[in-house]
C-alpha cells in the first residue's frame, strides 16, 4: 500500500472518529501451523511400508501454498495438499519403506512454503525396524589377517517368523572365506534376540589360507532361509590380507655413480608383517645378476629384520646395467622377493 493512500484512509477514519488497527492495515498474509511435526510409527519389521498423515493449517489471512515437499532419502516420498485457504487445514502423507532400514531411524521431510515467517517446515517419522532375519551379535565380521593365516568368527542367526526357521542354502563369494552352520545347543542359543521358541542356527565363518589374496577384504556371504519377509539375508565380511612380509624399497636405481661415490652403496630393509611372533621370518640368501654388483645380506636391529646392501663396485664394467636382486625367504606364500635393479656405472 503506498504511503498517500494510506495517509488518506487514517485521515478518513480519524475524521470519522473511527480507530484503526495496525493489523487491519497490514499486507495480508499465510501462516502454516501443524499440532506434531514427528510422528512415531513405533516398531515395524524391515520391509514394511509406513504411512502416515501431517496436518498442516493455515491461520493466515491469505492462502497457504505449499511449494514442494523434499525428503531426507529414498525410503521416503509424500503427496501434499498444494493450497489451503486461510482457516482450512491441508494435509502432507508421508510414505516411509523399511526395506533398506534397521534400528532407530528418524527420517526429516522438507516442506517448502509461501510462508514469510515459515518458509521450510521439518516434518520427521520415527521408527524402530527391527528384520525379521538377523545375525547376533551383528551382521558382519571384520579380520586383519597375514597372508597364508585363518580366523574364525561364530555369529547367531535368528528370525522373528512364526513359521520354523531353516537355512536353505549359504553362497560365499569366494573360496577363502568358508562357512559352516549347525543348530544352536540351547547352551549356544541368545535368549534376547528373535522369537521365543524358534530355531536359531550357528554360523562358523573361517576366512584367510594359502588362496586369499594379498589387499583388502569386501564381501558378502549370501544366505537363503525359508523367511517369508526376509527369504535372503547378507553377511558383510571385511578388513585386509597383509603380506607375511615387506621390504622397501621396492626398486633400486643408482643414476649415475662412481664405485667410490657415497651413492655407489644403497641397501634393501625386509622385514616381518607379524606382529606377534615376528622371529618366524627368516631372511635366508640375498643374491643378483648383475655382474660385479656387491650384495650382502645381514641380520637388522630388530625380530624379524633384515638388511640387504648394495654396492657398485670397481669391477663393473662403465656404463649402464640393469638386472634384480632376489631376496630368499622362508615364507611359504612368497619365498622370493625380486627386487628390480639399474644404474649408469661413471667411466
Amino acid at each position: 500500500m503506498s504511503k498517500p493512500i494510506y495517509a488518506a484512509i487514517l485521515a478518513l477514519a480519524l475524521a470519522g472518529g473511527l480507530t484503526v488497527a495496525p493489523a487491519a492495515l497490514a499486507q495480508a498474509a499465510p501462516h502454516v501451523t501443524v499440532a506434531e511435526p514427528r510422528a512415531d510409527l513405533g516398531t515395524a519389521h524391515r520391509g514394511d511400508k509406513l504411512d502416515w498423515v501431517f496436518t498442516l493449517r493455515n491461520t493466515g489471512s491469505s492462502d497457504l501454498a505449499i511449494k514442494s515437499v523434499t525428503a531426507g532419502c529414498n525410503c521416503t516420498a509424500a503427496t501434499f495438499t498444494p493450497v489451503i485457504h486461510p482457516g482450512q487445514t491441508g494435509t502432507v502423507v508421508a510414505h516411509l519403506d523399511t526395506a533398506s532400514l534397521t534400528g532407530q531411524v528418524a527420517k526429516a521431510i522438507a516442506v517448502e512454503t509461501n510462508d514469510p515467517e515459515t518458509p521450510t517446515l521439518q516434518l520427521t517419522l520415527i521408527a524402530l525396524v527391527k528384520p525379521y532375519v538377523e545375525a547376533y551379535p551383528v551382521g558382519y565380521i571384520r579380520t586383519n589377517l597375514l597372508q597364508g593365516d585363518t580366523e574364525k568368527q561364530s555369529v547367531t542367526l535368528w528370525t522373528d517368523e512364526a513359521e520354523p526357521f531353516e537355512i536353505v542354502s549359504i553362497e560365499s563369494p569366494v573360496d577363502w572365506i568358508r562357512v559352516d552352520k549347525h543348530k544352536a545347543t540351547p547352551a549356544e542359543a541368545v535368549a534376547a534376540v528373535g522369537r521365543p521358541g524358534q530355531t536359531q542356527y550357528r554360523l562358523d565363518i573361517t576366512v584367510g589360507g594359502p588362496d586369499a589374496r594379498v589387499g583388502p577384504i569386501a564381501e558378502r556371504i549370501r544366505i537363503r532361509t525359508n523367511s517369508k519377509h526376509q527369504p535372503e539375508y547378507l553377511f558383510n565380511v571385511s578388513g585386509v590380507i597383509r603380506p607375511s612380509y615387506r621390504f622397501d624399497p621396492r626398486s633400486v636405481s643408482f643414476g649415475e655413480v662412481a664405485p667410490s661415490d657415497n651413492g655407489a652403496l644403497r641397501a634393501i630393509m625386509v622385514r616381518s608383517n607379524n606382529l606377534k611372533t615376528p622371529e618366524t621370518f627368516v631372511a635366508t640368501r640375498a643374491s643378483t645378476n648383475v655382474p660385479g654388483l656387491k650384495v650382502e645380506l645381514r641380520q637388522g636391529a630388530s625380530k624379524g629384520e633384515y638388511e640387504v646392501s648394495l654396492h657398485v663396485t670397481s669391477a663393473m664394467k662403465p656404463g649402464p646395467f640393469e638386472g634384480e636382486v632376489k631376496i630368499e625367504t622362508n615364507d611359504p606364500n612368497n619365498p622370493v622377493a625380486t627386487v628390480p635393479v639399474r644404474g649408469v656405472v661413471k667411466p
